[in-house]
């Protein structure tokens, strides 16, 4: 198989990787707004999937910038690595979608692509550096996500606090459909850029591209993959972001969106590739606080948490895993 034959199954899987990504983590970017019924599953992933589209034809490459070319050596990896690595974030995201377990596809690209580059070269390959930050950020960014959204309730409580619950209710779907917009639209600021690293990458180390600059219709067929993700849908993991973690309404539907989009497009502006599910959850986990420490189901919010320490490993190991299956089938 000729290296081009090869870059255009790398960029088929890309886009493969991008729907599941669409799949999976769209749906926490529905969820909200699903679980407070302001608007029907059908319009909700269309609403979406506009958002997720529009996104990143606006806002800029840095996070594509950091996956592709900020944590791998360009220089030791070749195309077996970058399929291996994306064959085992497309097994992981598969894997946690039919557990309806909501973790980040963000982080198994990660893993899967650092895992493969392992198993080609060692661990030269790897530019620690550029892990640091989006290591940080897998516990940063719920944190800030539920200090946000805990801080995005009271100041909202306060400015509605002598409204009737009706007028507050019917006001609050109203802003709902911005907010879930915003948020859809952090979430294809980060999430689709990571595809277009690694097409990037692809076209880098086989010499088709000699600077690395994410091409136009890179950053279209990303965004229309991710984008026909969210229209899929993924709804054992919407149940579990809607209606697990804390009982949500329009009011608290509106304060966790607000406080991921604003935690999201402050991380994609700065070129960290973070998981809108780490954030969402946190800022859903906030705006259950700020009501009562009991109102959170904090067993379910364990669950996911553990699900994002394994995923950087476990997506490593099957990157390394399909990274030695590619070898002995191209030879």
């Amino acid at each position: 198989m000729n290296s081009f034959h090869l870059l255009a199954i790398i960029v088929f899987v890309s886009l493969i990787f991008d729907f599941t990504n669409g799949w999976h983590d769209a749906a926490s970017s529905i969820a909200t707004i699903v679980s407070t019924r302001v608007l029907r599953p059908s319009w909700a992933v269309i609403w979406a999937a506009f958002w997720n589209f529009v996104a990143p034809l606006t806002f800029g490459t840095a996070v594509a910038s950091t996956m592709g070319k900020g944590l791998v050596d360009l220089h030791l990896v070749n195309q077996q690595v970058l399929l291996a690595g994306l064959m085992g974030a497309i097994i992981w995201n598969y894997a946690t979608i039919r557990l309806g377990i909501p973790c980040s596809s963000s982080h198994a690209l990660m893993g899967g692509y650092g895992g493969a580059a392992i198993a080609a070269a060692g661990f030269k390959s790897i530019l620690w550096h550029g892990w640091t930050l989006p290591v940080i950020f897998i516990f940063v960014a719920p944190v800030i996500g539920l200090f946000v959204g805990l801080f995005v309730t009271i100041i909202s409580s306060w400015l509605v606090h002598r409204q009737s619950p009706s007028r507050v209710d019917r006001w609050f779907r109203r802003l709902q459909l911005l907010s879930a917009a915003a948020f859809s639209f952090g979430h294809g600021t980060n999430d689709s850029q990571k595809s277009m690293g690694i097409i990037t990458a692809a076209l880098v180390t086989t010499g088709y591209m000699t600077k690395y600059v994410v091409p136009d219709w890179v950053i279209i067929c990303c965004a229309l993959a991710m984008a026909g993700g969210t229209m899929a849908g993924g709804w054992r993991v919407v149940r579990t972001m809607g209606q697990r973690i804390t009982k949500l309404q329009p009011f608290t539907g509106f304060a966790a969106e607000t406080a991921a989009a604003v935690t999201l497009f402050g991380t994609a502006a700065a070129g960290i590739p973070v998981s809108t599910t780490h954030v969402i959850t946190g800022a859903i986990s906030g705006v259950g606080a700020a009501q009562r420490l009991t109102a959170v189901r904090w067993g379910v919010t364990r669950r996911i948490v553990w699900a994002w320490i394994l995923t950087i490993p476990a997506a490593g190991l099957l990157g390394a895993a399909f990274y030695h299956i590619f070898i002995l089938w191209l030879h």
